[in-house]
């Protein structure tokens, strides 16, 4: 995964250079060139994660990603850096969101926005490739069935999963780690294993995220 350090910070070079797209401070190399995006932990759990050490997502510039959850587009905008060759499917249900999110992808080619929702993946299903990561960031109480149901029908037999996970969203009255424990007994009964797990705090509150692949 193609991510660089900056000053205790981490950053993705830029794929559309001298365009920010949540305000995030841009850093140019005088000798290369380049020019890297601050990648904002308290505004992506995937950079949480990544500054939490998580190290066993496989992603690169030639990946197709399925992201669950789009919004406005300030973690796909990232991912987007990354797979500069690959494709990102970008599936949101809000239309205040898409708006946001179809403007990023006027700049950015390697995204295609779907106003759909996530919890009927086969509405989507002449529109997506099979992808070699499925990511999933939406907090509803099905979050992990219907990322299972995504993965199903997306996922390349050597694909991963990245599930964010908020526990608060699934169910407020019992412990996180009691949550976090079900959703993964879940994922196995389903066929899946977690390679990684990664807390989010102090970033984020009560959430987790899981790297799944197929159990073979």
């Amino acid at each position: 995964m193609e991510v660089y350090e900056i000053n205790n910070d981490i950053a993705t070079e830029n794929l559309i250079p001298g365009t920010r797209v949540y305000g995030e401070p841009l850093v140019k190399d005088e000798k290369t060139g380049k020019e890297y995006r601050i990648w904002n932990p308290n505004r992506s759990k995937l950079s949480a994660a990544l500054h939490n050490g998580l190290s066993k997502l496989n992603i690169d510039e030639h990946s197709n990603v399925l992201y669950l959850g789009a919004s406005t587009g300030t973690t796909v905008s990232h991912i987007s850096d990354i797979v500069k060759k690959g494709r990102i499917f970008a599936v949101e249900f809000s239309p205040v969101s898409m708006r946001k999110l179809s403007r990023l992808c006027q700049t950015r080619p390697n995204i295609a926005p779907l106003l759909n929702d996530a919890t009927k993946p086969k509405d989507y299903l002449n529109l997506v490739d099979k992808v070699d990561v499925v990511y999933c960031d939406v907090a509803q109480p099905t979050q992990t069935q219907l990322f299972i149901d995504n993965m199903d029908l997306f996922m390349k037999d050597s694909g991963q999963g990245v599930f964010m996970i908020k526990s608060r969203s699934i169910n407020v009255n019992i412990k996180p780690k009691t949550v976090y424990k079900e959703q993964e007994k879940i994922l196995k009964t389903n066929g899946y294993s977690i390679v990684e797990k990664v807390k989010l705090e102090p970033y984020e509150k009560d959430h987790i995220c899981f790297i799944v692949e197929r159990s073979f």
